[in-house]
């Protein structure tokens, strides 16, 4: 039997097929977010069917996660993505304890008991200062594409203060940092310096290891490194880290199927 997972997140929709037998990852694959939610969910998931040789009556069961996820209408169930990113990084790194999710317009700190449960977690979704549309506008700002943000941060030698909590006023700070001749590099480092000391005042002191890094400005170079210093301890980044929310949910699809 084949079972989906669907992650309708705020900037992309992430799709994972998974065989429920063995736990196979079949395909997966992400679409840019749109107005028409729906249609686009089932565009990628008939595309991903068709690399896989499926069709839709061979999925059993599907579950939605994301903060889009009741727009989803293919999904038998939805479940939190506080849930499904729990799920997929405890997949793929059984060991993990403290996984901080940071997606376009929240970030999430969970922390996990051995079995991958949730503990408790905390949550930043009122403030895009420490999301990443923070790193969106800072690259339509620099007019640069996101994927040359962390080439950028590597160059820095002193990453600039953004003391502002509110992303506007952050932006009229970065405004100020380029008329001053403040170096690009030097302002994206200190962006990614600014949305990781928001993780940490979000984590406390007690935080317990290991601590993985997931979601898509996981892909962004730099915000690893970035959150070590602000943490004081290692990071790791979840393999693939845009879809473990996707695959958490093709996982709960399989175990509930």
């Amino acid at each position: 039997m084949i079972c989906a997972g669907i992650d309708a997140g705020s900037r992309a929709i992430k799709i994972v097929l998974m065989r429920t037998e063995g736990r196979e990852v079949l395909a997966s694959g992400t679409a840019d977010q749109g107005v028409r939610q729906d249609d686009l969910t089932r565009r990628l998931l008939g595309r991903l069917l068709a690399e896989a040789g499926l069709c839709a009556d061979d999925i059993g069961k599907t579950v939605a996660t994301g903060c889009a996820r009741a727009t989803v209408g293919v999904a038998d169930t939805t479940i939190t993505e506080i849930t499904c990113h729990a799920r997929g990084v405890h997949h793929l790194l059984p060991d993990a304890r403290t996984v901080i999710e940071i997606g376009g317009q929240d970030s999430k700190l969970l922390r996990l008991r051995p079995e991958g449960n949730v503990r408790d977690f905390s949550m930043n979704d009122r403030c895009a200062a420490g999301t990443g549309r923070f790193l969106e506008l800072v690259a339509e700002r620099l007019e640069i594409g996101l994927g040359e943000l962390g080439e950028l941060a590597r160059r820095s030698r002193r990453p600039a203060p953004i003391n502002s909590m509110c992303v506007v006023f952050a932006e009229t700070e970065i405004i100020g940092l380029l008329a001053s001749g403040c170096p690009p590099a030097d302002i994206v480092a200190g962006v990614e310096a600014a949305i990781s000391s928001r993780v940490a005042a979000m984590a406390g002191r007690n935080l317990e290891p290991p601590v993985v890094l997931t979601g898509g400005v996981a892909l962004i170079g730099g915000v690893d490194r970035a959150l070590q210093e602000a943490l004081g301890r290692p990071v790791t980044i979840a393999p693939d880290p845009q879809m473990t929310g996707a695959l958490g949910a093709a996982l709960l699809a399989a175990t509930e199927g």
